[in-house]
Formats: structure tokens, C-alpha cells, sequence
């Protein structure tokens, strides 16, 4: 017997918009919750760092030393989180933002709640603002950005379009406030991503290991799958890589190393058809992966963009950034045909596009 179905005028389209709506604020409070403790413990951080540093000459003398011996033995206990350059951001932070020195002598836990509420915004905010060198520009937009509730991409925004400057060249500077504060579509984060920030992942320790769609998450496995099956050349290294370059984050699909060529295999997958922007995107990653992941002796990393739209499927390497033609030559003998990995994504979307819904 089939269950009766919930008549269309009974409410329930209310219910559900009640309970999404408790959901995310909910998810909000966690993540403003989390953000705050993440962002007192950092500047604790900062200032556990600088006053070792003070502690004598010597001390003084370490320098970047200090740092990079900190992120191999903070990153060997806790995990993620503890480079040299969050470090140094942790550093920077407790120095650009000093708070009132009646704090030292309040003990934990009181110490934490009162910093805690000395700092308002979520640390990406304060990440941000910290590349703002100058003192009154940093300080407008910060206050700014508690005042006008901005998120980190309305605040990026702000800073990248210059409107502290634009406003006080202003003749009318109330009326600039006023219209440019206002936020775009394109400046909303959802409680999703809220959750999902790189910054709160990184903090809680929590794997960030999602996909777009089912689509994407289906050609990526079998992609993996397909090219462990090639042979002993391809080492699977990881999927959906992180990696920060400068203040933005991005993701590497799939990441191989190939025994043969002795060298790091980049591989990106775009739903939709292949663009320049796609391909100057490979290049930045490419240049990301030579600098920091490619060991001494490595070659350097090959990247494959793949595409999959309905009527075409595409298949490209990046070989540009090669020392020499020999190597090139080298790359493109041992590696799989570009046709061969191009049918392979074509026949599983084809595959999935079959299936019963």
C-alpha cells in the first residue's frame, strides 16, 4: 500500500522552509562560533611567538628559523594549519592588532571569552585585512566590514576596488558610504560554504574532500581507476587538493605521480567546455606544484585538463613549462594519448546519462 501524499494546501511546503531556515542559522552559529575561537587562539598564538622571540638575543636571532622549526613540529602533532606562512600571519596579527594589556593577568577561561570579544570578525576576515598595509585603510575597512555585517568577499571586494580611497576623495563621503556599502549578488556566502571554509576546516582538522555533483564525482573515480589500471607508472597521491595562493584557495582534482617520468601529474576536470582562463589556471597551479610539492630530483609537473561536455569530450596536457624539447618528447611518449583518457570520459558520462532516474 502506497503512502498517502501530503496534500499541496496542508502546510508542509511551510514546514520545510521553516526547518531549512532553522538549519542555516544554525550552520551560521556554529561557523561564528568556531571562527571565534579560531580567531582568539590565533592571536594567542602570535603573541606566545613574539615574546619567545623577546625573550632574549638569541631568541631574536632565529628569526624565520623559529617559524619553520614550529610548522615541522606543529604540523608532525596536530596536522594541517601550521605552515611557516600561517605562522607568520598568526605573528603579524597579534603585532597589527594589539589589545588592552589588562588581559595578561585575567585567567583562562575568562582571558578567552575577553579576547574572543576583542576580535568581532571571523579570522578570513582578519587574513584579509592583514595584506591592507596601510594603517587608516586597514582600520576603515575593518570597521567597515563589523559595521555593514560584509562577508570576507564583500570585504575583498571593497579593498580591491580601493573604497577607502574612492571615499575619501568623495566630496559627498556619507552618500559614498551609503551606496558603495551596499552588498552585490555575488558577495552572499551560504551556510554551506560557511561551514566549509578552508580556514574552519583547517582549524577543526576536518577533511575537505567534496565534489560539485555527482557528475564530477563520478568521472573523477573513474579517472583514478582507469589510469591506476594503465600500469605501475601512475601513483595516486590525492583528490581535491588544496592549495592558497595568496589569500584565495583552490582545489586540484586528482594529483598522480608517474614513477617513469619521475614527475607530478597534475589533473583538473571542467564540466563544460574548455577555456583560456581554464588553461592560465593550470599554468598557476603547475607553477604552485614545482615550488612546493616537486621534490629535489622530481621533474618538473605535467598538467591534464579534461572536459566533458554532452555532444564532446577533451583531453590537453601542459607541457609548456618543460626545461627542454627532449623532455617534452620524453612526456609525451610515456604518457597516455590525450584521445584515450578524452573516450574514457565520454563513455562514462554516457554511462551515467543511461542510467534510470
Amino acid at each position: 500500500m502506497k503512502p498517502a501524499k501530503i496534500p499541496v494546501d496542508s502546510g508542509y511546503a511551510g514546514l520545510v522552509a521553516d526547518l531549512s531556515g532553522l538549519l542555516d542559522a544554525a550552520r551560521r552559529a556554529s561557523a561564528r562560533a568556531v571562527n571565534s575561537v579560531m580567531t582568539a587562539t590565533y592571536w594567542e598564538f602570535g603573541q606566545r611567538i613574539v615574546e619567545f622571540e623577546q625573550g632574549g638575543k638569541k631568541r631574536a636571532a632565529y628569526g624565520e628559523e623559529l617559524l619553520a622549526q614550529l610548522a615541522t613540529d606543529l604540523t608532525a602533532q596536530f596536522g594541517r594549519g601550521f605552515s611557516q606562512r600561517n605562522l607568520r600571519s598568526f605573528r603579524i596579527f597579534y603585532e597589527e592588532w594589539p589589545i588592552r594589556q589588562t588581559l595578561s593577568a585575567e585567567s583562562s577561561p575568562s582571558r578567552h571569552e575577553a579576547l574572543k570579544a576583542a576580535f568581532p570578525l571571523p579570522w578570513s576576515h582578519y587574513v584579509r585585512l592583514m595584506s591592507v598595509k596601510d594603517e587608516p585603510a586597514r582600520h576603515f575597512y575593518g570597521a567597515e566590514a563589523l559595521r555593514g555585517g560584509w562577508s570576507v568577499r564583500q570585504l575583498d571586494r571593497q579593498i580591491g576596488s580601493l573604497f577607502f580611497e574612492r571615499t575619501a576623495l568623495s566630496i559627498n563621503k556619507a552618500a559614498m558610504l551609503t551606496k558603495g556599502a551596499k552588498p552585490r549578488a555575488d558577495d552572499r556566502v551560504t551556510p554551506d560554504e560557511e561551514v566549509k571554509d578552508p580556514l574552519v576546516l583547517e582549524f577543526l582538522n576536518l577533511k575537505d574532500e567534496y565534489s560539485e555533483s555527482e557528475l564530477e564525482e563520478a568521472l573523477l573515480l573513474h579517472l583514478e581507476h582507469f589510469l591506476l589500471e594503465l600500469g605501475s607508472d601512475f601513483t595516486f597521491v590525492g583528490r581535491q587538493r588544496r592549495l592558497r595562493i595568496g589569500d584565495v584557495w583552490y582545489r586540484v582534482d586528482l594529483l598522480f605521480f608517474h614513477r617513469r617520468l619521475r614527475c607530478l601529474v597534475v589533473i583538473d576536470l571542467k564540466i563544460g567546455k574548455l577555456t583560456h582562463a581554464d588553461a592560465g589556471q593550470m599554468h598557476v597551479y603547475l607553477n604552485y606544484a614545482k615550488k612546493h610539492w616537486t621534490n629535489e630530483g622530481e621533474n618538473p609537473p605535467v598538467g591534464l585538463i579534461l572536459c566533458s561536455e554532452t555532444n564532446d569530450a577533451l583531453a590537453e596536457y601542459a607541457l609548456d613549462g618543460l626545461p627542454n624539447k627532449v623532455l617534452a618528447r620524453e612526456y609525451k611518449s610515456a604518457l597516455p594519448e590525450p584521445k584515450l583518457l578524452a573516450g574514457e570520459i565520454e563513455k562514462t558520462r554516457e554511462r551515467l546519462e543511461a542510467r534510470p532516474k
